[in-house]
């Protein structure tokens, strides 16, 4: 009898190598003509969007200004293939971006460091200008500054420590926003999405920490250490390795969608931290970007995980928030690991058409629920323009 676990492997490699190649999208004409409609009108929604005055989008100097959402939006148009450097609006979003290049090389107004550095140089990566190139190159740099590790004990965003951070320290190899004083997966996610963007080696000791960080937060008791994870085969991933900085030595873990109760081979019954939609995707196309080989328990878990909740009904765990994150991530992920069925689903025409009917006749997007800034209509314009990218081309 062959064990489940190697079932799972010899299944996952299957459906690796039965992946089509990179021709092209796997859809419909029908859904081919409802992306490029939808697409087509987020484009132009977006361009009545720009602040008159900056010409970068959300942008209010008098309040708010985080440049990550130009970034966005900059990694929407430039996913199309009908817009390159040379156009107005990316000419005018780059501007932008670069008017908030700081001396030390990160990119932001004064607040959020990792997650606007690292979403602007993802947008700096697809525009081919040199000044662009020197920003995104200095803001490699400055983002590696700020993964905890023994060489940055001290991130001047977060709250110091005394003694270096080792690997057996929970902060190891995350990202944080800074405020908090603990690292997140969703930054950390978007810290390897700008390595992977800008072109770093899977081999940079930057990835190599984040794999340490990324293990931590999968809910699968044979890759996670953690106490936390203990008897746990989920598979998807939670959102840190700590819910705040006081609790460090409990090392209690987070999950934005409280606990699950799972029920052991033994039968026994387990309360653990909960793996949901928006970060399980996360955790796995950073796992793609890493080159993790396809049987590695840590792939083979996480894709257990998205055969066993894959939906677009919610953000799984998460009813309807941070839908739009959740939808832009997921698509990122499976276009990434190159395979267009789950489940005898098809994601890309069922994502095309998720959005074709959330999208109002002017281009934006209902806002189904307000939390991380979902009611932003910009800000999910942008998820929705990416997530719709990846779907269709």
């Amino acid at each position: 009898m062959i064990p489940n676990f190697h079932i799972k492997v010899i299944s996952l490699i299957l459906l690796m190598l039965s992946a089509p190649l990179a021709t092209g999208a796997d859809i419909s004409a029908e859904h081919k003509r409802k992306a490029e409609l939808t697409i087509h009108r987020a484009v132009e929604y977006l361009t009545t969007r720009q602040h008159p005055n900056t010409r970068g989008w959300d942008d209010d100097p008098d309040t708010m200004v985080i440049p990550a959402i130009t970034g966005l939006v900059v990694q929407g148009l430039m996913l199309d293939p009908g817009i390159d450097e040379t156009h107005p609006l990316i000419i005018q979003g780059t501007r932008y971006i670069l008017k908030y290049v700081n001396d030390d090389g990160s990119i932001h107004a004064g607040m959020l460091p990792s997650y606007n550095t690292s979403i602007c140089i993802s947008a700096l990566s697809m525009v081919h200008k040199p000044q662009a190139l020197d920003a995104m190159l200095a803001g490699q740099k400055f983002i590696k500054t700020l993964q905890y590790s023994s060489s940055n004990p001290n991130n001047p965003n977060d709250p110091g420590f005394e003694s270096p951070i080792t690997i057996d320290h929970p902060y190891f190899g995350g990202v944080g926003y800074g405020e908090h004083g603990r690292p997140d997966l969703s930054n950390l996610s978007f810290f390897i999405q700008a390595l992977h963007d800008t072109g770093v080696s899977t081999n940079d000791v930057a990835y190599q920490r984040a794999l340490v960080f990324l293990s931590r937060v999968q809910m699968a008791d044979e890759v996670n250490e953690m106490p936390y994870a203990d008897g746990s085969s989920q598979g998807g991933f939670i959102y840190a390795t700590v819910p705040d900085l006081e609790s460090v030595d409990g090392i209690a873990g987070q999950s934005q969608a409280g606990d699950i109760v799972e029920t052991t081979e033994e039968g026994d019954e387990l309360t653990r931290l909960r793996a949901y939609g928006s970060m399980s995707y996360a955790g796995f196309k950073s796992l793609v970007y890493a080159n993790i080989d396809p049987d590695d328990p840590r792939m083979v878990s996480a894709w257990n995980w998205i055969e066993n909740n894959y939906t677009l009904d919610e953000n799984p765990g998460l009813d309807m928030q941070g839908y739009y994150y959740y939808l832009c991530t997921m698509s990122r992920a499976l276009d990434a690991f190159g395979v267009d069925e789950i489940n005898g689903h098809n994601w890309r025409e069922e994502i095309i058409e998720k959005l074709y009917e959330l999208q109002y006749v002017n281009g934006a997007f209902k806002v189904l629920n307000p939390r991380w800034m979902e009611n932003n209509d910009v800000l999910i314009a942008a998820y929705a323009l990416i997530a719709l990218q990846h779907a269709a081309h």
